[in-house]
């Protein structure tokens, strides 16, 4: 069963509004975030793509890399399949993610279907590809898929910021946060865009960039 769809700010707002009166400690956090982003993305093999090459490099160096596999023709799934080792390293993927995005193109994931499945089975089909990890495929339910009601407790953003939010002596781990995070469904991926949002407000209070 597909729950909730994130469609628009006014579903934020309604997330917010509903974690607020739930859980205190988001009431505290939300007037000094400001306004939630909306965050969503067209879905397909593209998001997971750009997700694959954003892997463990800077925000700058993914956008750098994108926009030549962009330029060269190679973010869509018949174009990876077929280029060739140079010209995927010509673009600025190393030759692992060179090999991810090729199985990506490969895998045959029927991603409009995606669109009826349950949030678990979704991150079944997509932690199968390699190079595809629980963090990425909970991402990309979240953002290109509008979940409401999924979270991605990998996240070291998210963890820090609830260290943060609610006073916790160390960072929680993925198994930790996730049991907290069962508290705010059915808005999970709301209560991750107040705690992104919270993190990157308390970091720049710390002076910390």
């Amino acid at each position: 069963m597909v729950g909730r769809i994130i469609h628009s700010l006014e579903c934020v707002a309604e997330g917010c509004a509903w974690l607020a009166e739930k859980e205190p400690a988001f009431a505290r956090a939300l007037p000094l975030c400001g306004d939630l982003p909306l965050r969503r993305e067209e879905d397909g093999f593209a998001a997971l793509l750009r997700a694959i090459v954003g892997q463990q490099v800077s925000v700058a160096s993914a956008r750098a890399i994108w926009g030549r596999l962009e330029s060269l023709g190679l973010t869509e799934a018949v174009a990876m399949a077929a280029a060739s080792d140079e010209a995927l390293r010509a673009a600025g993927l190393s030759r692992q993610k060179a090999r991810y995005g090729r199985a990506l193109a490969q895998a045959g994931i029927d991603f409009r279907a995606l669109r009826d499945v349950p949030d678990a089975e979704v991150v079944r089909t997509l932690v199968a590809v390699p190079g595809i990890g629980v963090w990425t495929a909970e991402i990309y339910a979240m953002f290109a898929l509008g979940r409401a009601d999924v979270f991605a407790p990998g996240d070291l953003a998210l963890q820090e910021a609830a260290r943060m939010l609610f006073g916790l002596n160390a960072r929680p781990s993925d198994k930790v946060l996730r049991a907290m995070a069962e508290d705010w469904s059915p808005w999970r991926s709301v209560a991750a865009r107040i705690l992104w949002a919270y993190y990157r407000v308390a970091k720049d209070r710390e002076g910390v960039q």
